[in-house]
């Protein structure tokens, strides 16, 4: 790629940023849109954090007033009002702004004046992003002694920031559950592959004579699941009935005082009263449908051996919780539940032993997507590759006949090409999370983030470095077929520029897409432009994709640490996309994104091994450069070093990890014994009580005619 086309990339992503932002500040202002930017505050019946100007000419200015507004959030306030999986989105970022920070000012300070100056000018090479790049350092040079240097600085640098924000994350994890002492998961543990009981022919009472005889002391009551699907789609059905017949009855006051003497009227009044006594007899029969399906006899044939167990105290579900309560492994497997709104009642009905099977299923399917996913991705590196393609594909070379576009096509259209198919991919990748068998919403979001992450280092990362090569120097190969190692081990440094043009993009273009919502906003119209003045008043709220945010800003982590020693350049333009990652995302925490569950930061343990392994790969790639540029001493010292960096890996998993997976049972302990103090124990343990109901369980009302008083079903 020549300057050429990096400067026509620079231009085109700083330029949508700017007016994307630009429109985004006036669009934020309009009262009407404030469904879409706006969402979070409005459904928890809040003020808007904002007032909207009431000079015309104020609310169509752009301004500035949401990027300080965003600096001004304090992780305190984030803290408190989202939880600590929202802060640690924020971490992450902060976490990219002070390593690249540090990182570019040894990159430019100095590997930048020792690549470059590294070798005379050869025909104009100087003025090419390879210049910059240890590339231009000559064959045994004693600068590789600096990269050496600059290479074992910014790993430990790495490894200091990981253990210092993991121990920070833990301790505010700690105190995030110990603020969050009433919540019914701390008393409540799940347990799978109930035997049945051969004298009842049910696992209700298996369940209450296990425990009882051996937690005595702690054993407070059970919930047993039930296959509910036929229960719940008659309870939605009849939800939507109830709806019907509310707007209907709605719609026909509206036109009693609307048309009072019209003939016209009174005929379109008696037939909505027709209709709705319909809609009223279907729904009496759907309720007694319902009673009928919930009766104890009609649950009974349909039992899971699954069943929530509560205990009278959160030390007493941690130690059934971490205990094998059979001599055979696959009866009675317990762990801590996840909070109630975490709960994916789908996977409930999974089986615990096939679970490995579904998991098997997902892996391959997602490895098939991967595979296939190296098509688009070698298209993408041939029109990055132009100068090359056109000799084995002359029709390209008609870019060339209008000036500047081969600029354009060669500098922005392949990262464009490129972000446009991975945009898809997280929701693909969370759809097949979904079938995996996880018990948990956040532990499906987790295995997506891991599906994503290992996607786009195979097919971003490595996949664009081999084709991107190989596309360069096939004819080399076919000439030389000895070259090929040489020159594949040398790919990182080639594809500096087309990475350079993939952090804009990702960076300017596509966070400034976050923030606008384009999707809602132009659905928002649509239904205005539908329904006329009746515009849609529920916010458009929906959970925060971690799926989607953490691998794609872990990636760029990736390929800015491979890329902190080979081509320092690349450096700046990851504190631009930090810090612009930063305000979007604070602003969609804050009024945007809905936390629909909490996890009390365990995503962070996938957001340090994603860091750590950026490192490794960052020097298994120095010691490739080390060899090929002759410099054996080099590549044998980097071997320490990486050795080093596995057995800091394995350290953090020992004294972090295992406090995220569990909860231990000293702060249970502790937690007890202040609610003992208090007085509470007894009632947050009665709330678990009621807390794992599932759905098609749960207390409904429906109001069927507008004189009743009473709801046509109760369930319980």
């Amino acid at each position: 790629m020549n300057p050429q086309s990096l400067l026509a990339s620079a231009a085109i992503n700083i330029g949508l940023a700017l007016l994307i932002l630009s429109l985004f500040s006036v669009l934020k202002k309009q009262p009407s849109n404030a469904s879409v930017y706006y969402a979070r505050p409005l459904s928890h019946r809040r003020q808007i954090p904002v007032h909207f100007p009431s000079s015309p000419l104020r609310r169509f200015l752009p301004s500035l007033s949401w990027v300080f507004r965003a600096f001004s959030v304090t992780e305190a306030q984030i803290l408190d009002a989202h939880g600590l999986d929202s802060l640690v989105i924020i971490r992450l970022f902060k976490f990219g702004i002070k390593f690249f920070a540090v990182c570019s000012l040894v990159g430019l300070m100095v590997l930048l004046p020792v690549n470059y100056g590294a070798q005379e000018v050869q025909n104009g090479s100087y003025f090419t992003m390879d210049s910059f790049t240890i590339s231009n350092v000559k064959i045994g040079s004693n600068r590789l002694w600096v990269h050496f240097a600059c290479l074992c600085f910014i790993s430990f640098y790495g490894m200091f920031l990981l253990y210092k924000e993991y121990n920070e994350i833990l301790i505010r994890r700690i105190q995030q559950i110990q603020k969050l002492k009433n919540r019914p998961d701390q008393f409540t543990v799940l347990v799978r592959e109930i035997p049945l009981c051969i004298e009842h022919k049910a696992r209700d009472c298996c369940v209450d004579h296990f425990f009882r005889r051996h937690y005595p002391n702690t054993y407070r009551s059970y919930q047993m699941l039930y296959k509910t699907e036929e229960l719940e789609e008659s309870v939605s059905h009849a939800k939507s009935l109830s709806r019907k017949i509310e707007d209907m009855r709605k719609s026909c006051i509206a036109n009693k005082s609307k048309n009072r003497s019209s003939l016209l009227g009174l005929l379109h009044g008696e037939t909505s009263k027709a209709d709705s006594d319909l809609l009223e007899e279907k729904l009496q029969a759907l309720s007694h449908k319902i009673h009928q399906l919930q009766c104890r006899d009609m649950l009974q044939r349909k039992e899971l051996p699954v069943a929530f167990v509560i205990f009278k105290s959160r030390s007493g579900a941690a130690a059934a919780a971490h205990l094998q309560q059979h001599s055979h492994p696959l009866l009675w497997i317990t762990e801590l539940a996840p909070e109630p709104r975490d709960v994916s009642w789908r996977n409930m009905r999974v089986s615990y032993r096939v679970v490995p099977l579904y998991r098997l299923g997902v892996v391959i399917a997602a490895s098939l997507l991967t595979v296939f996913f190296a098509i688009p991705v070698t298209a993408v590196q041939g029109i990055a590759k132009y100068e090359k393609l056109k000799k084995w594909f002359p029709p390209a070379t008609a870019v060339q006949l209008i000036p500047g576009l081969s600029s354009i096509v060669t500098g922005f259209l392949p990262s464009v090409v490129l972000k446009a198919f991975i945009y898809i991919v997280p929701f693909t990748m969370f759809a097949m999370a979904k079938i995996a068998g996880c018990i948990a919403r956040s532990k499906e979001e987790m295995k997506a983030c891991n599906m994503v992450f290992y996607f786009l280092v195979g097919n971003v990362f490595f996949w664009s470095v081999l084709s991107g090569s190989l596309l360069d120097l096939i004819g080399e190969f076919i000439t030389q077929p000895k070259a090929i190692p040489t020159h594949l081990a040398g790919a990182v440094s080639a594809q500096a520029d087309f990475f350079v043009t993939y952090i804009l993009t990702d960076g300017l273009s596509g966070f400034s897409l976050e923030v606008l919502q384009p999707g809602m906003l132009i659905w928002d119209i649509l239904k205005s432009c539908v329904y006329g003045s009746q515009r849609e008043t529920s916010p458009y709220l929906y959970s925060f994709p971690y799926f989607r945010i953490i691998p794609l800003v872990s990636l760029s982590i990736l390929i800015g640490t491979v890329y902190a020693v080979v081509a320092p350049l690349l450096l700046p333009f990851l504190i631009v996309y930090f810090c612009l990652g930063y305000v979007v995302f604070v602003n969609q925490i804050q009024d945007v994104y809905e936390t629909t569950y909490q996890t009390c930061g365990q995503y962070w343990p996938y957001i340090h091994h994603y860091i750590l392994l950026a490192i490794i790969l960052m020097q298994i790639t120095m010691i490739g450069l080390f060899g090929l540029k002759l410099k054996p001493a080099a590549s044998i010292s980097t071997i320490p070093l990486i050795m080093f960096t596995l057995m800091f890996n394995e350290y953090c998993k020992m004294r972090f990890l295992p406090s995220f997976h569990h909860y231990s049972l000293l702060d249970a302990a502790e937690n007890d014994e202040l609610d003992e103090k208090c007085g509470l124990l007894e009632l947050h343990c009665e709330n678990a009580m009621n807390a794992y109901c599932p759905p098609g369980l749960r207390p409904v009302n429906f109001m069927a005619s507008e004189s009743s008083s009473t709801p046509l079903v109760s369930s319980s």
